[in-house]
């Protein structure tokens, strides 16, 4: 993704893995392959990929400078957690730190992380391990939380899932040394980070899963978290995650989304979503489909 411009706000992304994911019906269990390959004039070649069918998939992390505040949204997986269930995260190795540092900004220099939802793959750079201990990686930073999600989770634990993209104690290495250190704020819906960023709850893929809106210089972006894990959703908001906390209250959510942004300019920038990243939701022919810019 090219970096994105807001009035004085910019958009970049940093990468922590991309390529070929889940299949269909692994990721999205309502989907049928027949219906998918019917879309593949605008889910190919970015978002799905007919030799294997499987998706193309990324986990990535957006870094928005305003002219007040860093702010970082969603941390991806990390790395050296141990994460058996996902072979391809299990102490992952990457150079994610400097590819931050690349775009000017220092560990010290984030004043906000934002993690839409307290999942495995949305808060692995919360922490790093530092002589045999997670510490959070960003020490000046308040590490933003939605109450109710984080409620269920101090509740509960890591949720019991097997197979790929199971939790694998995520919360223990990820969560609990940020709120032990002091740097976790608890928030509500409306939360202003500053004039230009609001949190807006969109619940159901998790108990207390957010949307960050971003308004400036006459536009708007929404960063969608895993509302919609995958673009074919946008034609399909029915389709739940195999991953989502409440399937109905999930689908509820996701149609409203769709609803209100479909044939709108506001920018849509997802979780999972591939290169190129960003795009509308348009809505030809009454037909919702996601369009990349």
């Amino acid at each position: 993704m090219q970096q994105l411009r807001f009035g004085d706000i910019t958009v970049d992304r940093i990468v922590e893995a991309e390529g070929l994911g889940f299949p269909p019906q692994f990721l999205l269990p309502e989907s049928d392959g027949d219906t998918i390959r019917r879309y593949r004039d605008w889910l190919e070649p970015h978002f799905f990929d007919p030799e294997s069918g499987r998706f193309v998939q990324s986990v990535h992390c957006y870094v928005v400078r305003s002219p007040r505040h860093t702010v970082l949204i969603d941390t991806c997986v990390g790395n050296d957690k141990d994460r058996p269930s996902t072979r391809a995260w299990n102490r992952m190795d990457t150079d994610f730190l400097l590819r931050l540092r690349d775009l000017g900004v220092a560990p010290a220099d984030v004043d906000y992380v934002l993690c839409t939802h307290l999942h495995v793959d949305h808060v692995g750079w919360n922490t790093r391990l530092l002589d045999g201990r997670w510490v959070p990686t960003f020490p000046n930073a308040r590490y933003l939380f939605h109450e109710t999600e984080f409620e269920h989770w101090e509740k509960n634990g890591d949720y019991v899932l097997e197979g790929p993209g199971a939790s694998d104690g995520f919360y223990e290495d990820s969560v609990l040394p940020v709120v032990e250190a002091g740097q976790a704020v608890f928030v509500a819906d409306g939360h202003a980070i500053d004039d230009w960023l609001t949190v807006e709850a969109w619940p159901g893929h998790s108990p207390g899963h957010v949307c960050l809106r971003l308004k400036a210089g006459g536009r708007e972006a929404v960063f969608a978290g895993d509302l919609l894990h995958h673009p074919v959703q946008c034609r399909h908001p029915d389709w739940n995650s195999r991953f989502c906390w409440d399937p109905a209250l999930s689908a509820a959510s996701r149609r409203r989304f769709v609803e209100r942004h479909a044939e709108t300019p506001a920018v849509i920038l997802a979780a999972h979503f591939a290169t190129p990243v960003a795009g509308r939701i348009a809505a030809p022919g009454g037909l919702t489909r996601f369009e990349t810019l």
